[in-house]
């Protein structure tokens, strides 16, 4: 599987496109059953220390965990803790190197970026609950959240919703075209704690982008992008991925240990706290990372370093009204 030209070309004007079914039914279950398994294990010791009475065992992947927040809302954010993990990639399974090396997908990467592929040191899983301030993520570029000598390099995001994304469940909106702006002055401590491109400072044009389970969201890292409330009673469940070539800084031949506030900055990966793996490399093949355990090997020794990160030097957003 490629992107078409046509495909390609929207991807250059608009700073995104959507494939639909890049994974089928029977690729998105391993990582539906791992996140199951998670919720399991962890209902399991909260109910234990006697602070989740049901575990909702009946209840559908769509719906279980919203039911457990309900019930009992310190024991759904100790879970939505686990879930995400360390810096939010924690989660580091056989089943999100499965869904990181998906041939499909990757076939589709290697339209964008060309044949050597360095995953991105930035993946996340999304559980977008009802009534849940987290999950409403304001308008941001990607490229807010990395090193600025970064800003100038494609990191491909991939958005796949593990459940149809509707108006209704809190689909993503992107601004088409206006990632040719280059990236937008963000600010800290916006909605839900997220960076933030206030609306009055973006461009108009915004769109929902409404799409099938398996489907594949490709964003540039300066294509804004946002999602609002859910207003159902389940989950919408995601993953993004991302992608790089060798060209854009990174960190998939270095220690972790190397990065600390004496470095300078332009010299790092463009998210040094999580590890970059090569995933395709036609050109050094024994670079390539192959395995479930060797990914989550690189990943674990990033985690547990916990290498300098610089800021970018946002200011708040509390100060930006202040000062308005």
């Amino acid at each position: 599987m490629s992107l078409t030209d046509s495909e390609r070309a929207q991807f250059q004007r608009d700073g995104y496109v959507v494939r639909a079914g890049v994974f089928n039914e029977a690729a998105l279950q391993p990582i539906r059953r791992a996140i199951t398994a998670v919720i399991d294990r962890e209902a399991v010791r909260l109910q234990g220390e006697g602070k989740l009475t049901d575990l909702f065992r009946d209840e559908p992947f769509e719906t279980r965990f919203a039911r457990m927040l309900a019930a009992s809302p310190d024991a759904g954010r100790a879970i939505y803790a686990t879930l995400l993990g360390k810096g939010g990639g924690g989660f580091k399974g056989p089943e999100m190197f499965e869904m990181l090396t998906h041939a499909p997908l990757l076939g589709c990467i290697e339209s964008l970026i060309g044949p050597e592929i360095i995953g991105s040191s930035v993946y996340r899983i999304r559980p977008k609950l009802p009534n849940w301030v987290h999950g409403e993520v304001p308008w941001h570029q990607d490229s807010g959240y990395l090193l600025s000598h970064c800003d100038q390099f494609l990191i491909v995001t991939c958005w796949i919703p593990l459940v149809d994304a509707t108006l209704d469940n809190g689909c993503l909106y992107v601004i088409p075209g206006a990632h040719r702006t280059g990236v937008y002055r963000h600010y800290t401590g916006g909605h839900g704690g997220f960076l933030e491109i206030p609306a009055d400072d973006l461009p108009a044009g915004a769109i929902p982008l409404e799409m099938k389970a398996g489907s594949i969201l490709f964003m540039t890292n300066l294509t804004p992008h946002a999602s609002f409330a859910n207003r159902t009673q389940a989950v919408r469940w995601s993953v993004d991925l991302r992608y790089q070539s060798p060209d854009a800084p990174t960190n998939a031949d270095e220690a972790p240990e190397s990065y600390t506030p004496e470095r300078e900055p332009v010299t790092m990966a463009c998210f040094p706290p999580e590890a970059d793996f090569v995933i395709r490399s036609p050109s050094n093949p024994a670079r390539e990372i192959r395995t479930a355990e060797q990914f989550h090997a690189v990943r674990d020794r990033y985690e547990r370093a916990q290498p300098y990160m610089p800021g970018r030097g946002w200011t708040s957003l509390k100060q930006r009204v202040t000062q308005t």
